[in-house]
């Protein structure tokens, strides 16, 4: 038999990945964000922002950068 797949998807209340463990997004949910949203990176923006207002009250105690791990990343390179 197969190994199971399991989605890099956020595991909730603590924001970690289901698959790898990761603060999440992870690297391949990042990857895997870009690549649905190619060439529409305002509306990623607008989802990961979403995600970032869910989370904020989940892991204001654990983790106070929360701009930085949902958003920064996904932002354009000058």
């Amino acid at each position: 038999m197969g190994r199971r797949v399991i989605p890099h998807v956020p595991m909730r209340p603590l924001w970690r990945c289901r698959s790898c463990g990761a603060a999440w997004p992870c690297q391949p949910a990042r990857l895997s964000l870009l690549v649905e949203y190619r060439g529409n990176r305002t509306a990623l923006l607008v989802y990961l922002a979403g995600l970032m207002a869910e989370a904020r009250e989940q892991l204001a105690q654990l983790n106070p950068d929360l701009h930085h791990r949902f958003i920064a990343w996904a932002r354009a390179r000058d």
